[in-house]
């Protein structure tokens, strides 16, 4: 079978809205200079809300059968927790097909740009991320108006 893109065309345009939540586990230590703004790199927290916003906007780029589409408001959340960091993203827009890819696309990047912020914190002797995860990427909510 031939890859190709679904055709949307015959499809209204509706009020679409996609919420995505996932989860980066991160060692309490870095969890602390997360809370007390002591990264070499910045803020992580920052970094990943404004990662989020542009991953959503980049999401045909990336995942190839996705429709371009005309996103109007992409909100990137953060909660820090004991363990790691909470990311929830909503996605809004009015168009012939859903947003769930754009939110699932922004929170995987913003939880990845965390990672980068805090990579040097998470290493251990060898180098490697024995604590470090990101878990739980998911839709949470999914809302079609119309």
């Amino acid at each position: 079978m031939a890859i190709r893109q679904v055709d949307i065309s015959h499809k209204p345009a509706v009020r679409r809205v996609a919420v995505a939540r996932g989860f980066i586990r991160l060692r309490p230590e870095t969890v602390e200079r997360i809370r007390e703004g002591r990264l070499e790199k910045g803020d992580a927290l920052q970094v990943a809300r404004l990662a989020g916003v542009n991953a959503a906007k980049m999401t045909p780029f990336l995942l190839p059968l996705c429709h371009p589409l005309k996103l109007e408001h992409v909100d990137v959340e953060t909660r820090v927790h004991d363990d790691g960091v909470e990311v929830e993203v909503k996605v809004e827009a009015t168009e012939k097909t859903g947003v769930e890819m754009e939110a699932l696309t922004a929170a995987s990047i913003a939880l990845l740009n965390i990672w980068d912020v805090v990579k040097g914190y998470e290493k251990d002797e060898g180098g490697q991320y024995p604590h470090t995860e990101i878990v739980s990427v998911r839709v949470v909510r999914k809302i079609k108006h119309g």
